[in-house]
């Protein structure tokens, strides 16, 4: 299969079948003596997993390791969950942090009634750190350290 057919039939553009490539997700093919590339059939079915372990939220680099774990004799089903469980946590600790980041911006567009001039507008008096509003953007305790 050309570049082209492989990023129709897996449903992506031909720079993101290229991009798999030098990530190491997909491999190299060939080139014809005409100069273009030969993929194999299984590249598309190789495309549409990573397409989505990457909707699963796992890194491209995740999405390498989960490849080569699935030619892997040695693996088993049992690791590929753990794999699972420790991607769960991850977006668990995102909502988390979301979930912060939403209450903080509540607090804070609470304060503004939507009158005035920006300059005395409380949403970006927040946002620069007037803690007299009572509102601290999620992490900023630790932003000092940094």
């Amino acid at each position: 299969m050309k570049i082209g057919q492989v990023a129709r039939a897996s449903g992506v553009g031909v720079e993101t079948v290229r991009y798999y490539e030098r990530a190491g997700l997909i491999e190299a093919p060939p080139r014809r003596p005409s100069g273009y590339r030969c993929y194999p059939a299984d590249t598309v079915a190789r495309i549409r997993f990573v397409r989505r372990a990457k909707d699963l939220g796992f890194s491209l680099g995740e999405i390498g390791e989960l490849l080569h774990l699935r030619v892997d004799p040695d693996c088993t089903c049992a690791t590929i969950r753990q794999r699972a469980q420790a991607k769960i946590a991850d977006v668990e600790g995102r909502i988390g942090e979301l979930e912060t980041m939403r209450d903080a911006l509540l607090q804070i567009t609470r304060q503004c009634e939507g009158d005035g001039p920006v300059s005395e507008c409380p949403i970006l008096d927040a946002i620069a750190g007037d803690d007299s509003l009572g509102a601290q953007p999620p992490g900023a305790e630790g932003d000092a350290a940094a």
